[in-house]
């Protein structure tokens, strides 16, 4: 699943993708008492199997690398290696995303129950935490492991239905 990570697209090639896999118990239990610290909060959790997820990968990307890659002579011309707010779609998102979603495809490829949350506002926290350098943001945490087979309370956006392919597909114009 890691190798899955770097199938996906890099704008410019800068792969600026960091990868912290968390597979030992007590590093998962750390995770977990930092950003749901054991309490009535934890104790009410909806979903308390995702607390036994064996592997945790959380992701990273590093804003400054595409500034440096897009200030590379081959890529000056762009006009993006100056600041982030010359990006009108910030890329390293986009990148650390299709790196994010081949890891999911790997793992539902390989039987393996996945699950992708936010880390909001215990970003900085974990960081530290971690020890990630400070010029790296963290996108998101996968949770890997066996399916649940224990009921756990449905998710309130799974009453959300996908759309249907033609009222998101749009031929030739909108």
């Amino acid at each position: 699943m890691l190798d899955a990570a770097l199938r996906g697209p890099s704008a410019g090639n800068t792969w600026a993708l960091d990868l912290v896999v968390l597979d030992e118990p007590d590093a998962v239990g750390r995770y977990w008492d930092l950003t749901l610290p054991s309490g009535p909060a934890r104790e009410k959790f909806a979903w308390p199997s995702l607390l036994r997820a064996p592997v945790l990968i959380v992701v990273a990307t590093e804003p400054g690398a595409y500034l440096r890659r897009y200030a590379e002579p081959d890529k000056a011309r762009a006009g993006l290696g100056d600041d982030e707010s010359a990006w009108s779609v910030p890329f390293w998102w986009v990148d650390a995303g299709a790196s994010i979603m081949a890891m999911l495809l790997a793992a539902t490829d390989a039987g393996l129950g996945s699950l992708l949350f936010g880390l909001f506002d215990h970003e900085a926290a974990m960081r530290d935490h971690l020890g990630v350098p400070d010029d790296r943001r963290l996108v998101a945490t996968i949770a890997l492991g066996h399916p649940a087979t224990e009921s756990n309370r449905r998710s309130g956006s799974l009453k959300r239905q996908r759309p249907k392919l033609p009222e998101i597909v749009h031929r030739s114009r909108w």
